[in-house]
């Protein structure tokens, strides 16, 4: 199921917040994003709709087992995609970084078991 590409940022902000710091509130997952903390609030609305996170008002917010699944197919996505472009073409780490983060919702799912299988297979 492929979700619009900032619905993708949040769930990864979350889980990565969730992950180093035990919570992810609104505040939090704002400050990361340099989004404003209104936006923000409208976006946990409606991952909440689609039963990803859990959120009570002023409470952290929680993945789902469903939301989880997905953020960490995220992230499991653009970290393979980083050390493709830092490993195999040699950019630096802020720029695969930064690259990683664009390409992770665009390309294809072909592609992405190709990137996997090559670096599988040049072992970097």
């Amino acid at each position: 199921m492929k979700f619009h590409d900032s619905a993708e940022m949040y769930l990864e902000t979350i889980y990565l917040l969730e992950k180093t710091q035990g919570h992810a509130h609104v505040a939090e997952i704002s400050k990361a994003l340099n989004i404003s903390k209104p936006s923000v609030t409208k976006a946990m609305e409606l991952l909440k709709s689609r039963d990803l996170i859990l959120k009570e008002d002023y409470g952290p917010v929680t993945l789902t087992d469903a939301g989880r699944d997905l953020s960490i197919r995220i992230y499991e996505r653009h970290r393979v995609i980083k050390t493709y472009l830092s490993k195999s073409l040699n950019l630096s780490l802020e720029d695969a970084e930064e690259n990683a983060c664009r390409m992770e919702h665009i390309i294809s799912e072909e592609m992405f078991e190709a990137i996997k299988e090559y670096l599988k297979e040049e072992q970097v």
